[in-house]
C-alpha cells in the first residue's frame, strides 16, 4: 500500500501470557470514516477476523490494536489493510464474505501453487471486476487464479463443484468487457441435457421451453449488469442465450463466449463448440467434473477436451476444489462427504 494513502504505524513486541507468547500490533489508519466500513456495523467484521484467525482486537479511534500469537496478528494487519486499501478504492460496501475472501488469501498457505495456474501471483494481489453495477472480489486464491486467466488468455476452462463461483465470475467478467466496448457481442450457451426429445412437449415457444435450463445465467447477469442494461442486450442480440445445439455451424467474432455445465456435453458437442472461436473472441468452458447427466455410457466432452488440450498455447486451466466454495460452509462439507464416501 502506498505511504500516501494510509499513514499506518505499526508496534510489535513479546510479552509473557501464562504459557504462550502474547504478539502486539497497533496499526493507525488517517481516514476514520473508511476505517469504520473495514470494521463493519456493531465492529461485525472486525469480530469475524478475530474469530477466523484467533486473536483479540480493539479499537481506540482510529488505530486497530491486535493481540495474539505473532502469526495471526501479522495475518490480521495484512487483511485490515487489504480491506482498508479496498474501502479507500471507492469499491462497494464491504461483506462478510469478503473479509472472508481476504482472510482465505492471506492466510498461511494461501500463496501455495493452484491447480492450473502456471504463475502464482502474490498472495496480496486479490483479484477483482468491475462492472458499473457491482465491483465483484475475488475471495479465495483460485477465484484470483482464475480472474487473471480471464484476464490474460482467449480460452478458460473453470472446473470444480457447485459454488465455487466459475460461471458467475465468466458472467461478471464478461458483462464488464461488454460495458467498456471491448467486445460486440455476450453469448451465454449451456447444454440442455435433459431436454432432449421432450423439448418438443414443453409449453411456448423456443424461448420459453429452453429457458428454463438456462436460468443460471439470466440469474448472474442481472446480478452484474442494471436490469435495463440486459433487457436492452436482449433485445438487441448484444446479449444472446442460447441452448449449445443453435451454436453448430455459427463463427462468434469480437465476443465472449461462456459456456455452462460444460461437463454435459458429448465430446463431438464440446469440438463444435470450441471450434466456433473468431476474430477477437473469448471463450470461457465451465462446469462439475462430478456432476455429469449424460446418459449412461456416453463420456464427458469437457474431460475430454481437458486431456487433448492441456498442452495448447492460449488456454489455461483453472481447477477449484472444495477448498474454495464460498456459498453457506454447509455446501462444502456436503461435497467433502460425497467425495469421501464415494
Amino acid at each position: 500500500m502506498n505511504a500516501g494513502s494510509r499513514n499506518q504505524a505499526w508496534r510489535a513486541s513479546s510479552k509473557p501470557q501464562s504459557t504462550q507468547s502474547l504478539y502486539r500490533i497497533e496499526i493507525s489508519f488517517d481516514d476514520n470514516r473508511k476505517l469504520a466500513d473495514v470494521l463493519g456495523e456493531f465492529d461485525a467484521n472486525l469480530a469475524l477476523i478475530e474469530n477466523k484467525l484467533g486473536l483479540k482486537a480493539v479499537v481506540h479511534g482510529n488505530v486497530v490494536v491486535l493481540d495474539g500469537e505473532k502469526e495471526a496478528c501479522l495475518q490480521g494487519k495484512d487483511v485490515l489493510e487489504t480491506l482498508y486499501q479496498r474501502a479507500r478504492s471507492g469499491g462497494a460496501a464491504l461483506t462478510q464474505g469478503d473479509v472472508e475472501g481476504a482472510i482465505r488469501h492471506l492466510s498461511k498457505g494461501a500463496g501455495a501453487s493452484t491447480p492450473g495456474v502456471d504463475t502464482p501471483a502474490p498472495v496480496s494481489m486479490v483479484g477483482e471486476l468491475k462492472t458499473r453495477k457491482r465491483s465483484v472480489l475475488a475471495r479465495t486464491p483460485a477465484q484470483s487464479a482464475y480472474i487473471r486467466a480471464l484476464q490474460s488468455r482467449e480460452m478458460v476452462f473453470g472446473t470444480g463443484p457447485a459454488g465455487t463461483g466459475k460461471t458467475y465470475l465468466a458472467v461478471a467478467y464478461a458483462a464488464g468487457c461488454l460495458e467498456r466496448g471491448e467486445v460486440d457481442r455476450l453469448v451465454l450457451s449451456r447444454p440442455a441435457v435433459e431436454a432432449g426429445e421432450r423439448l418438443g412437449f414443453l409449453p411456448g415457444d423456443m424461448k420459453e421451453k429452453v429457458d428454463p435450463y438456462l436460468r443460471p445465467l439470466y440469474d448472474a447477469l442481472y446480478d452484474v449488469l442494471q436490469p435495463e442494461r440486459v433487457e436492452r442486450g436482449l433485445e438487441t442480440k448484444m446479449i444472446e442465450i442460447a441452448p449449445l445445439a443453435f451454436m453448430r455451424g455459427r463463427t462468434l467474432s469480437h465476443s465472449i463466449v461462456i459456456l455452462d455445465e460444460a461437463q454435459n456435453c458429448t465430446a463431438m458437442q464440446m469440438k463444435m463448440f470450441l471450434t466456433r472461436l473468431g476474430e477477437g473472441s473469448k471463450m470461457i468452458i465451465t462446469g462439475d467434473p462430478s456432476q455429469v447427466d449424460l446418459p449412461m455410457g456416453q463420456s464427458s466432452g469437457l474431460a475430454d477436451a481437458l486431456s487433448i488440450l492441456s498442452d495448447v498455447e492460449g488456454i489455461a486451466h483453472i481447477a477449484f476444489t472444495r477448498a474454495d466454495v464460498i456459498r453457506h460452509p454447509l455446501v462444502g462439507r456436503i461435497i467433502e462427504a460425497y467425495e469421501t464416501k464415494r
